[in-house]
């Protein structure tokens, strides 16, 4: 009965193998999930940072408006004849190219 228990312990893989799938499916998750949200995150915020007068912008709530001044933080959105309003850039969606339909007709 000692050599079966003997034998049992020589045939044991070392500790740092248990590690391997928990190490494996972060590796997964860090190509297939991380890593693409972080390159979308920059590009989304070059495009913000690009951001100037004159330019069509979405929100992220979908209001469509004319930017009509900028700073670091804040644009200034015409959002209809004569009505403004101030956006946090980081909450500006996307830039409509131009060309599109025009926001303030």
């Amino acid at each position: 009965m000692l050599d079966f228990l003997a034998a049992a312990g020589a045939g044991t893989a070392p500790g740092w193998v248990q590690f391997l799938p928990i190490i494996g499916m972060v590796a997964i998750f860090w190509f297939l999930i991380i890593r693409p949200q972080m390159r979308r995150q920059k590009e989304h915020q070059t495009k913000i940072s690009g951001i100037k007068k004159g330019d069509q912008i979405v929100t992220s709530s979908g209001i469509v408006g004319k930017v009509t001044r900028t700073d670091d933080e804040y644009a200034d959105v015409e959002i209809a004849q004569g009505v403004k309003v101030k956006v946090v850039k980081s909450m500006i969606g996307d830039i409509v190219p131009p060309g599109g339909k025009p926001a303030n007709d």
